[in-house]
């Protein structure tokens, strides 16, 4: 068994793919953990087990706030949607199943268009938290991108882009995979968003065009090509979530990088945040609200 230092509970991130848990003191993270145990490779009855592989070793029973796919319907127990406008923590947690105490942050919905967010709902409450009185719009780039319009503490509406799905379909598994070298062509992805932002009906052929680039010309920048004209049509769509608003972006690495790339061509302010930042300001946002329902 290994100890970890002193800590009043444990904040959970459960996606899809990957569980990630902190020991936190406050709001403060004092050990982590992780697997690729998510939500999508387990079936309801496993996620007990799944949270005792990581946790067991630091003995802990302190409670657990968690967030993400685990309150899907498909996953550990569903915590239900609350609806738009609604400030991004509900007021209740679902509690889980299971020894331990574990308590579940419901996703967001909206009606019109009809939408969905899960885990996103956190983020944007960290970041609310790290930014108070901030109002404008949040870019959270992922498998689905979430662009969330903020006012006055609330979430007014949202839009869901699956913009990261479709890039991995098209790089992993359609004819454009031969054309998918690594080679960071800034210019050849800065040109693509262009294309698309301006005439989003070119993308189904401006597509192919990358296979037949890199076929009649040999081309190396057809991952850069494809990222730039999906996130092109993506910010054409979006236009009323970013035109004449403050936008920040939230997320880490190379997608982050591209959203920050493209949005700054268009906006006239925009902010960069990490992800794990304002996932664990979220959480603890949560974690002390239902702590001050437990004192009362």
């Amino acid at each position: 068994m290994s100890a970890v230092p002193s800590h009043d509970w444990i904040a959970c991130d459960w996606g899809t793919s990957n569980l990630r848990v902190w020991a936190m003191s406050g709001g403060t993270p004092v050990a982590e953990a992780g697997s690729d145990r998510g939500m999508g490779s387990l079936a309801p009855d496993e996620f007990p087990a799944a949270l005792d592989e990581l946790l067991s070793p630091w003995g802990t029973t302190a409670p657990v706030i968690a967030c993400g796919m685990v309150g899907a319907r498909q996953g550990w127990t569903e915590a239900p949607y609350v609806a738009v406008p609604c400030p991004p923590l509900a007021p209740t947690l679902t509690a889980a199943p299971g020894p331990r105490r574990v308590l579940l942050i419901p996703g967001i919905s909206q009606s019109s268009p009809p939408d969905v967010m899960r885990g996103e709902e956190t983020q944007v409450a960290g970041f609310l938290a790290l930014n108070p009185g901030w109002d404008g719009v949040l870019c959270l780039p992922g498998t689905h991108t979430k662009w969330v319009h903020l006012s006055a503490g609330e979430i007014v509406s949202f839009r869901t882009a699956m913009t990261g799905e479709l890039f991995a379909l098209l790089s992993r598994a359609s004819v454009l995979r031969h054309a998918m070298a690594e080679t960071g062509a800034s210019d050849a992805f800065d040109a693509a968003v262009s294309e698309t932002l301006s005439r989003p009906e070119r993308l189904a052929s401006e597509l192919f065009s990358i296979r037949a680039g890199h076929l009649l010309e040999g081309r190396s920048d057809g991952r850069d090509r494809l990222s730039g004209l999906l996130i092109g049509a993506e910010l054409a769509a979006m236009r009323p979530y970013w035109l004449g608003q403050a936008v920040a972006v939230v997320g880490a690495g190379a997608p982050g990088r591209a959203y920050v790339r493209a949005l700054t061509t268009v906006c006239a302010q925009v902010t960069e945040a990490r992800a794990e930042a304002v996932t664990l300001a979220g959480l603890t946002a949560a974690w002390r609200t239902w702590k001050m329902t437990q004192d009362a």
